[in-house]
């Protein structure tokens, strides 16, 4: 039966349920989801109607929005209450397609992100389905217009399809058409070109199964050559996709494509065909209640009749314009309907799967705690026959030995006191330090607990050696294994706070560091975006499970900027980390009802570029503010940074002739402002 299904409906890049039938020409035909209902009513097996119901939801993915919302929902459904893995990462990337196409950008970006994280757990296919849903995750970007985050999700899932060992197949030419849309938008058209090629080329390939989409990657390359001035070619390209999409029930699509040639039409200067062209794509939106689809045809054919100077046709596209926004309204009410329908069912689900969490791990505690009560008894005991049988001739030999030890961990610290001491003398002669005396008192402060460690746990280590001697000398083997297994324990912990104390002397000597970099002309608009992503997809790949809204309003009127680019990008990344940090604390606070958001924003301001990072993370404690900007003072767990970050920025920024102020709430927000000069 499942083969049936991918007979029927074959779900491929942009999860069309489009097949070819017999090899003749023939396509799926009109009672097509009659068919699939039937097949669903009379199956016995459930990974089966899931197939069948995805079919079906993508079926009509091109058709009826709602009603492809309505059956995808389903597969999901029944695909988690069977555990289905694989349907229901195709409902949830269905219904990202869905979303998507009706402008619904936040729905869809979370369906498939879900999708995603589903790809992630697959046995099969593991690596064509993170693909999938990469691609997935880039379009979406690329509508919401976060082109470089786009582009490299594309190339993400081009690297996917690439490793699975399909990226000459049917189903990989969707990221290639994505990517040629940003170069595109970006104007390097000889980049637009050679994706949209090659899109256009894997399609091609691909007669049987790839017909379907000739038509939207011939529109690629269409825009692609217009845009490189090559009229009669693109006419060429969007004439054959029209004749291509005629062989098929997919009005979307065609919608697209009609739209598309309209533009070409009126960027060439033929107002009567473009809207001709334009009529037929709003005609066919209202037959098939593409409400997003609709405005843009009507508005289109309302601004050419304007330009060609009748006023009366003009008006009346405009009148249908607004209907079709009103009725873009009342289909958004009903797929937010439908969806708060599906969040609900989501929502039960996940409390009654809490509930068995929580019953379980009530259980493992319980076991938990009966094993410590159980190993506790064992020691306390252990540790008063021990006790008894230590007599005062094996006390002194410890003691003497203590000493001994004792003498040897003392010098070892004089020697690191020395190289502390030297490593000192350098900063003094840097001119990042701000002030000697804070600077020895952040070291002395870091440094001394690791050193606590080492002797406290040193003198325990001489104790267990002279215990482990006489429990040999007793002949109690078990005794002495159980000791210098605990010796062991203790110079792994010793080991750790050396390398510790070594990481706090490592981050001094790179604070000290003075640059020699040379001072270059540079986009600060550009430099502060990428490190931007620079440092959310660092901390995506540390914990895939992460996720903060980015919010960017960069002054398009800041000229080129003369700064050493490494310096300042280190300064933008010490932030944006932070500010990453703070959102993802409080996200583990929270988890419901919290979205985490960093927000970026630039501004020429008298004479200076004014840089803004701002986060809604738990604040700054009003106790510490005056402290952030010392070496090594940080508010984060200790292993986790060596307070020198903030540091280094600001002297980095002052050596830039600029300054740097903080501006927080406790519990609301925290903003950094970075003031360079405009030169």
């Amino acid at each position: 039966m499942k083969s049936m299904v991918f007979i029927l409906a074959v779900s491929l890049n942009m999860n069309i349920a489009y097949s070819q039938l017999g090899g003749s020409g023939t396509f799926i035909h009109d009672n097509f989801a009659d068919s699939i209902r039937d097949l669903i009513q009379h199956t016995g097996n459930d990974t089966t109607r899931v197939d069948l119901l995805n079919s079906l939801g993508n079926y009509f993915a091109l058709i009826r929005q709602d009603s492809s919302i309505f059956y995808l929902a389903k597969a999901i459904e029944l695909g988690e209450t069977i555990n289905y893995l694989n349907g229901c990462h195709e409902g949830y990337d269905g219904m990202a397609f869905v979303l998507n196409s009706a402008g619904n950008y936040g729905k869809g970006l979370e369906m498939a992100m879900r999708s995603l994280k589903i790809a992630e757990k697959l046995k099969t296919d593991r690596l064509i389905r993170m693909a999938d849903s990469y691609q997935r995750i880039g379009l979406i970007n690329l509508r919401n217009n976060f082109d470089t985050i786009a582009l490299d999700e594309n190339r993400q899932s081009i690297r996917l399809y690439e490793e699975a060992g399909v990226s000459k197949d049917i189903i990989s030419w969707g990221p290639y058409a994505n990517i040629a849309s940003i170069y595109l938008k970006w104007k390097v058209l000889d980049s637009a070109l050679f994706y949209a090629q090659k899109s256009y080329d894997i399609v091609l390939n691909y007669h049987d199964r790839g017909q379907v989409f000739i038509s939207v990657a011939a529109t690629f390359l269409a825009n692609v050559y217009l845009a490189l001035g090559r009229v009669q070619l693109a006419r060429e390209f969007f004439l054959h996709g029209i004749e291509t999409n005629k062989k098929f029930n997919a009005p979307l699509l065609r919608v697209r494509l009609f739209n598309n040639f309209a533009r070409f039409y009126k960027k060439i200067g033929q107002m009567d065909s473009c809207i001709y062209y334009a009529v037929m794509a709003f005609q066919l939106c209202r037959n098939h209640q593409f409400g997003e689809q609709a405005t843009d045809a009507a508005s289109l054919v309302a601004q050419t009749y304007e330009q060609i100077g009748k006023p009366d046709s003009a008006l009346k596209y405009m009148k249908i314009f607004i209907a079709a926004k009103d009725t873009i309204f009342n289909q958004s009410k009903l797929l937010q309907i439908q969806l708060l329908n599906f969040d609900e069912g989501q929502r039960q689900k996940d409390i009654q799967r809490e509930i068995n969490e929580a019953q379980e791990r009530y259980r493992n505690k319980v076991r938990y705690y009966a094993l410590i009560a159980t190993a506790t008894l064992f020691l306390l005991l252990s540790v008063i026959l021990y006790r008894n049988n230590r007599n005062k001739q094996i006390a002194n030999k410890a003691l003497e030995s203590q000493k001994k030890e004792i003498d040897q961990q003392r010098t070892k610290a004089e020697n690191t006191l020395y190289e502390l001491r030297s490593t000192q003398a350098q900063l003094i002669q840097s001119e990042k330090m701000a002030s000697l005396g804070e600077l020895t008192a952040g070291i002395a402060h870091e440094i001394q607990n690791p050193l606590n460690f080492v002797n406290n746990f040193s003198e325990v280590n001489a104790e267990l050696i002279d215990e482990s001697i006489m429990a040999i000398d007793e002949g109690n083997p078990n005794d002495a294994k159980e000791l210098l297994s605990n010796l062991r324990q203790n110079e792994e912990k010793i080991k750790f706070h050396g390398q510790r104390a070594g990481a706090i002397v490592k981050g001094m000597l790179q604070h000290s560091h003075e640059s020699k970099g040379q001072k270059e002309s540079i986009d600060i608009n550009a430099l502060a975006d990428e490190y931007l992503r620079l440092s959310y997809q660092g901390l995506r790949a540390k914990d895939k499970a992460f996720n903060a809204s980015l919010r960017t309003d960069f002054d398009p009127s800041i000229e080129m900027i003369d700064i050493v680019p490494q310096d300042i990008g280190r300064v933008l990344l010490n932030l944006y980390n932070n500010a990453f940090y703070a959102v993802s604390e409080k996200k583990k606070q929270l988890s419901e009802g919290y979205e985490p958001t960093v927000t970026v924003i630039t501004k020429k301001l008298n004479g200076k570029v004014v840089i803004r990072v701002k986060d809604n993370g738990n604040g700054i404690p009003k106790r510490v503010v005056d402290k952030i900007f010392q070496p090594f003072f940080t508010t984060k767990p200790a292993g986790q940074g060596t307070g020198l970050g903030l540091s280094m920025s600001y002297d980095i920024v002052k050596a830039h002739g600029g300054e740097i102020k903080v501006d927080t709430r406790e519990g609301e927000f925290t903003e950094f402002v970075v003031q360079i000069p405009a030169v």
